[in-house]
């Protein structure tokens, strides 16, 4: 397994399923996944899917500037960590993020179990 296509495969991805079709996302979570946003925390997939279904804009366009991943633990996982800008509309100006995740491995796949994201000020 070459962890960085992997890591760049699972970005792509999450990001154009996040600005094309948000309430996929919930399928890339399980009972014990956690997303911290912006310092508050959500608990399994329908409290993830409701924060991100809750955020408020309709439109988004991700552009990543930069994924790096590590090796996680001796279950197989990874971090990956991700950093870029993204877009609420046409005329917004791009807000700068950091988004971290931690990804396990199951049934041939990988799910997400932590996912930390942070916008960027200053």
């Amino acid at each position: 397994m070459d962890a960085d296509a992997v890591a760049k495969a699972f970005v792509e991805h999450y990001y154009r399923t996040f600005d094309t079709n948000r309430p996929a996302l919930v399928s890339l979570y399980q009972d014990g996944s956690m997303l911290t946003f912006e310092g508050q925390q959500f608990l399994g997939p329908a409290a993830i899917a409701g924060k991100l279904g809750s955020l408020p804009f309709a439109q988004c366009h991700h552009d990543i500037n930069t994924v790096d991943c590590q090796p996680s633990g001796p279950q197989g996982g990874m971090l990956v960590f991700v950093s870029g800008s993204l877009r609420t509309g046409p005329e917004e100006h791009p807000l700068k993020f950091s988004q971290m995740f931690q990804l396990l491995p199951a049934g041939g796949s990988f799910y997400v179990q932590n996912d930390m994201f942070r916008l960027n000020y200053g």
